[in-house]
């Protein structure tokens, strides 16, 4: 996922300042049995009975100013941008990740205050590698225009451009990715789901500790004790970073969520406990490195027309509702 700091004043390094997010296998982990799994997905449109579980949560987002939330468009009956806008505001999101250029949300967002992190979408990637001029074109187009009246944060590569399990041609690459991220003090965007590090192993992993509800100490690491997954998963990739050299990176979870139905585990009291705990863990980090840590939440509404390609738990990952709008 490429990512790069948007500004009036140059939105040429828009491009140049990229950054990649890295793909964790668990052969670079720490030394304890960490669960790592960077898996994307999406979600899908929300129930009437959704609705008082996202009123709780925006009271946690309000509370939190290292939240956001992922705003998909794969929905049969969608808001119009202007509505979503004044959602966030009224919800006191102020952080927003959209998956393209959408000039109506784009548009909405002028003098709202509400950063956005904007994506590029996949077909769009190999013409900018081979072509400036392609890259320069795209900014020019999607994200000038709007400056300085949108407070463009990021723009970051679509999820999944190749998808498929862990390559070691990509070890590669990782130290000159990772070395240009901290040269250009650009952060890497992750995706972190211990829901399907859950579900990929439940006998092993108790859901208490992935919905952060575990009372004490869970896994211990040398002079660290775990008690969520969320934090293991993050620590290992903060350990697997400093094992390349790139101790000093900073990371953005720019999605992570819990699935309402469709899946293993998958219910809206889940979803809820996860949501609630999780908001209010991340302003304080991690185990390893216990700092606010920015986290975009996914998403706003299930995406109904999404396809699916590993679940209906894709679907329905939403802290709002569409229905009786």
């Amino acid at each position: 996922m490429l990512s790069s700091h948007a500004s009036s004043s140059n939105t040429q390094d828009a491009i140049h300042a990229a950054n990649s997010t890295l793909s964790v296998p668990e052969s670079i982990t720490s030394d304890s049995v960490l669960h790592w799994i960077p898996i994307n997905f999406l979600q899908t449109n929300l129930s009437l009975v959704l609705i008082n579980l996202f009123i709780i949560l925006v009271l946690f987002v309000v509370a939190v100013q290292s939240i956001g939330v992922n705003y998909g468009t794969i929905v049969d009956d969608l808001l119009p941008a202007t509505e979503v806008i004044a959602l966030y505001k009224t919800s006191g999101i102020g952080k927003m990740r959209i998956f393209y250029p959408n000039q109506a949300t784009l548009q909405a967002l002028k003098g709202s205050g509400i950063s956005v992190i904007v994506g590029v979408v996949n077909n769009d990637l190999q013409g900018f590698a081979t072509s400036p001029i392609a890259a320069n074109g795209w900014v020019q187009t999607n994200i000038s225009p709007y400056l300085p009246d949108v407070n463009i944060s990021y723009i970051a590569a679509r999820n999944e451009i190749k998808p498929s399990s862990f390559s070691d041609n990509a070890s590669a690459y990782i130290n000159a990715t990772t070395s240009f991220l901290v040269s250009t003090k650009a952060p890497l965007l992750a995706n972190v789901y211990p829901y399907f590090a859950y579900i990929s192993n439940p006998t092993d992993i108790k859901l208490d500790y992935a919905l952060l509800n575990s009372s004490g100490v869970v896994v211990q690491d040398g002079n660290l004790g775990y008690q969520n997954l969320f934090d293991a998963m993050m620590d290992s990739l903060y350990s697997a970073l400093e094992k390349i050299g790139a101790a000093n990176l900073t990371v953005i979870v720019i999605e992570i969520g819990w699935p309402s139905d469709g899946g293993v585990a998958a219910t809206v009291d889940n979803a809820g406990t996860y949501y609630k705990n999780l908001i209010s863990h991340v302003n304080n980090g991690t185990t390893k490195r216990p700092r606010p840590l920015e986290t975009y939440l996914f998403a706003l509404f299930d995406e109904d027309q999404k396809v699916v390609l590993y679940g209906h738990y894709s679907r329905n990952r939403a802290m709002c509702c569409l229905e009786n709008r």
